[in-house]
């Protein structure tokens, strides 16, 4: 769950990241940019499904779970009229995410709620959604440089699960288009 304090942060981060050209306003989109970005989203779930169902290897499994997690972000921001820069751009899009997408994201959770009363809080979906992001990102850069077999393996799965859920509901916002 997001707390106060990191979207406090994210916000100042975002104000930053505008200033220094790390973030920018997208005022005529290129249709070959979403295209790109939505077409690796699902291309590196593929490809973590692979890695693990065939044992072949738990850390590509996790940095490919998480890149198609950052693949449909940067694509929803894309939409909303945002392009992350070369600089951080993880980081940046994980900010991005909490200011720009956040809200909208708990207003499309509370219209699915109401359809399909499930007993999850919309608000904190939400929050768990945007969060499940900035976990993997830190997650990947951990696992990648130290930890034991058994608990990337652990890893892994929890990573190709929660990637699944958010790129099913990052499709959900652009399905629904621009807010």
């Amino acid at each position: 769950m997001l707390s106060e304090k990191n979207i406090k942060e994210a916000e100042s981060h975002v104000r930053l990241y505008l200033g220094e050209d790390m973030l920018r306003h997208v005022k005529e989109k290129n249709p070959l940019i979403m295209k790109t970005l939505t077409k690796n989203s699902p291309e590196s779930i593929k490809v973590a499904e692979l890695l693990f169902e065939g044992n072949h290897s738990d850390l590509w499994t996790i940095v490919s779970a998480y890149y198609s997690m950052f693949y449909i972000a940067n694509a929803v921001l894309y939409m909303e009229g945002f392009k992350v820069g070369e600089k951080i751009p993880h980081k940046v899009t994980a900010d991005a995410l909490i200011v720009f997408i956040r809200k909208r994201l708990a207003d499309t959770l509370i219209e699915e709620y109401e359809k399909i009363k499930d007993d999850v809080l919309p608000g904190i979906k939400a929050d768990e959604i945007i969060d499940a992001f900035d976990h993997e990102r830190s997650k990947r850069n951990f696992l990648q440089y130290t930890t034991t077999e058994e608990v990337k393996r652990e890893k892994a799965n929890t990573s190709l699960i929660r990637a699944k859920e958010f790129v099913y509901e990052m499709n959900s916002l652009i399905r629904r288009g621009a807010g």
